[in-house]
């Protein structure tokens, strides 16, 4: 990386924020100005290690070279056309897409939570014409402790009061049941149900992984209730598990796919609904759409995504690290940390309170030229991108500890 060309100071920076953005986050005290690889570079010079990825944004490492020049390639000659018009690079991708992820047609958006706002869309039609649900009363059912994203309908069925209060009035027509929870998922669906809405694994909750057999489990369910099911993948999909998709753990195909995040190869942004034909068919022109869904650009980077997911390496390489990771957070079992959850380059720790919240662990690891970020309480999740090295793990590993037990 070559040196940061700013002069001011993190602390200026970021006093600079302050009374011109929203305080819809709470950022680290760190001020990125370059990034390579699983390594960012702050104004100052100093560097850190990633062990974020943008919330699994970055699977493919900051500045993927495959993902930089094809984007550059295709900056040179079309970016926008929006979907009035054909562009060249769409069909290739959506092809590309369905390929990989087994299914029929896509759906192409820009963030995650549009696609997950285009799926019940898509669910709440294809119930109605093809279901036979009476209109305005079709229903999906949604796990507690979910995380699809903070627009208003999303917030509707999510049960964390920082995503919801104050944004009343919400969307009716959702149920939520307990994650993992088989028997109360059937009590809830009925001859309403137009789709169960859940995550392969739920990020934000902690990387929370159901017990095997669950996600089978929701795919016999739907099947025998006659309603769709939709995995959303945004966080979990993409080569993160070890996997090109979590339920790939156990040969689960949903009938509808929401993919985000790492399609972008964290250039552009970058979602898909991916589904059954009979599925996405029920839309017709002028029904839904985007702007900038399926631009030349972005289908030229999430191409180029497919193209490095189809060799398998990075699957690989998310799996043979992903045992590295497992192994040095169960060496910190009793030693500042009570529990973890992982798969893949993909873990949840939880921290004794006694020791720290999850804030106060990913201040001090800031320090140590680590970058994490706490999710509720004292659980802090780790997911780097799947080009981190064993010894870069390692060099983690060994900073959580220090932090830990100093």
């Amino acid at each position: 990386m070559t040196a940061p060309v700013r002069t001011e100071s993190s602390a200026e920076l970021i006093r600079a924020e302050e009374p011109v953005l929203a305080h819809n986050y709470h950022p680290l005290p760190v001020v990125v100005a370059r990034a390579e690889g699983a390594w960012v570079e702050d104004v100052e010079g100093r560097r850190y290690l990633d062990m974020l990825a943008g919330y699994s944004a970055l699977n493919f490492g900051h500045r993927n070279p495959a993902l930089i020049e094809a984007a550059h390639r295709q900056l040179d000659r079309l970016t926008l056309t929006s979907r009035a018009f054909h562009n060249d690079r769409l069909a290739e991708f959506a092809a590309s897409l369905a390929e990989l992820t087994g299914l029929d047609m896509v759906l192409p958006m820009n963030t995650g939570a549009e696609a997950v706002e285009s799926a019940v869309k898509v669910a709440r039609k294809w119930a109605y014409e093809v279901k036979g649900v009476p209109a305005d009363r079709a229903t999906i059912v949604v796990a507690a402790d979910n995380f699809h994203g903070r627009t208003t309908t999303i917030v509707s069925f999510s049960t964390d009061e920082t995503a919801r209060a104050g944004f009343g009035p919400f969307t009716p027509g959702f149920r939520v049941v307990p994650y993992n929870d088989l028997a109360a998922l059937e009590a809830a669906v009925d001859e309403t149900t137009a789709a169960v809405l859940i995550e392969p694994i739920q990020g934000e909750a902690g990387v929370i992984i159901p017990d095997e057999g669950y996600l089978t489990g929701v795919r016999d369910l739907t099947r025998r209730a006659g309603c769709l099911f939709i995995a959303d993948e945004i966080q979990s999909g993409l080569g993160r598990t070890g996997r090109t998709l979590a339920v790939d753990h156990e040969g689960v195909v949903p009938d509808v796919l929401l993919l985000g995040k790492a399609l972008g190869g964290g250039i552009v942004p970058v979602s898909a609904v991916v589904a059954r034909r009979e599925v996405m068919e029920v839309l017709k022109p002028g029904e839904h759409g985007s702007t900038f869904g399926g631009n030349p650009l972005a289908a030229a980077v999430g191409s180029a995504v497919v193209d490095l997911l189809r060799t398998g390496e990075f699957q690989r390489r998310a799996a043979e690290s992903g045992v590295v990771l497992r192994e040095g957070l169960e060496a910190l079992v009793g030693k500042g940390v009570v529990g973890f959850r992982a798969r893949g380059l993909w873990a949840g720790v939880d921290v004794d309170p006694a020791v720290g919240t999850g804030r106060e662990i990913s201040e001090r690891l800031m320090r140590e030229g680590i970058l994490v970020k706490d999710t509720h309480g004292s659980t802090i999740r780790i997911a780097p991108p799947l080009t981190v090295t064993e010894e870069e793990l390692r060099s983690a590993l060994g900073a959580l500890e220090k932090v830990l037990t100093a």
